[in-house]
C-alpha cells in the first residue's frame, strides 16, 4: 500500500504563499513531515495559487526544492503537461505523472512522456463529459487507458488507475461503484495496472471526515487499492494502511509491522 502526500498543494495557504512568494520554507517542511509520517511519494500540485503562464517555472522550482530536502519520489499533479515535463526533467528518482484522462489528444501527449522519462502515470476514469456514474463506464475508461499503456509500452505496474471517488455527502451512490470498479480493474490484464484513489476526496465538507477516509480506505484495499493520495500525517489513518496489508497477507506480521511499514 503506497501512500501519496497530499499535503504539497497550493489549494493550502501556506503553500499557496510559498509558491507566489518563491519561498520554499512551507514547501519544505512539509515534504520533511510526510516522509516522517510514513509517506511513500509526495503528491506536488501548484493548484490555483500560480498563473497557467508561470506554471512551468513553478513545477521546476518545486522539485528542485523538496528534493534538498528529501529523497521521495514525487507524483507531479497539474492538468498543465508542460509544466509536468518541466518537472520530470530535473526529478532525481522515476516520478509519476497525475494524471491523464481517458482522451487520445492527452494520451499521446503524456503515454510517451512517461517513457521519455521512465515515468508512471495516474489514468483517469473519465473523459471529456466527466466521471461516469456506474463502476461499467468506469472501467471501460480503464480499459482504454490499459491498452494505450500496451500500445506505448508503459509498462502495466506504472499505470496507476483511479475510479475517482467523489464526495459521499453529495455522491453517495458513487461510493459503491468506485470499490467495484477496483476490483474489476484487477482484472483487465495480466499482470494487473496498479489502483490509486484521491483518498480525502471522499470525505470532501463532511463534519467526520477522519473516521470517513479511515473506513473508506480499509473498504477500497479489499476491493484492490494499492495506493492512496491521502493525509500522510493522520497517524490513525497510515496505521490503518499499515493494517491491511497484514490482514490481507500482503506483509509478514511482526509485533512492530506498524513501525516497519513506515520505515519502507
Amino acid at each position: 500500500m503506497l501512500i501519496f502526500g497530499e499535503r504539497i498543494n497550493g489549494m493550502f495557504t501556506d503553500i499557496g504563499d510559498a509558491l507566489r512568494n518563491k519561498d520554499p520554507k512551507a514547501i519544505q517542511y512539509w515534504a520533511v513531515k510526510q516522509q516522517e509520517g510514513g509517506a511513500h511519494y509526495l503528491d506536488v500540485n501548484s493548484g490555483p495559487a500560480i498563473p497557467t503562464h508561470e506554471r512551468v517555472e513553478a513545477y521546476e522550482w518545486m522539485v528542485n526544492v523538496i528534493q534538498e530536502v528529501s529523497e521521495l519520489p514525487l507524483v507531479l499533479d497539474s492538468t498543465n503537461y508542460d509544466a509536468i515535463e518541466a518537472g520530470l526533467k530535473v526529478c532525481k528518482r522515476p516520478a509519476i505523472i497525475n494524471s491523464c484522462p481517458a482522451e487520445q489528444v492527452k494520451i499521446e501527449r503524456v503515454f510517451p512522456m512517461a517513457i521519455q522519462y521512465n515515468a508512471g502515470i495516474i489514468g483517469l476514469t473519465m473523459d471529456k463529459k466527466g466521471i461516469p456514474k456506474d463502476a461499467e463506464n468506469r472501467v471501460a475508461f480503464a480499459m482504454e487507458l490499459v491498452a494505450a499503456a500496451d500500445e506505448y509500452g508503459v509498462p502495466m505496474e506504472d499505470l496507476y488507475i483511479d475510479p475517482l471517488i467523489l464526495p459521499v455527502n453529495v455522491a453517495q451512490e458513487h461510493a459503491p461503484e468506485v470499490l467495484e470498479s477496483l476490483r474489476q480493474v484487477k482484472m483487465l490484464a495480466n499482470p494487473a495496472p496498479r489502483t490509486v484513489l484521491g483518498l480525502s476526496n471522499v470525505s470532501q465538507k463532511s463534519p467526520d471526515r477522519n473516521l470517513i477516509n479511515r473506513t473508506y480506505m480499509a473498504m477500497a484495499v479489499a476491493c484492490g487499492l494499492d495506493a492512496a493520495i491521502m493525509d500522510a500525517n493522520d497517524d490513525d489513518l497510515v496505521d490503518v494502511a499499515a493494517t491491511t496489508q497484514i490482514l490481507l497477507n500482503r506483509s509478514i506480521y511482526a509485533d512492530s509491522y506498524l513501525k516497519v511499514f513506515r520505515a519502507r
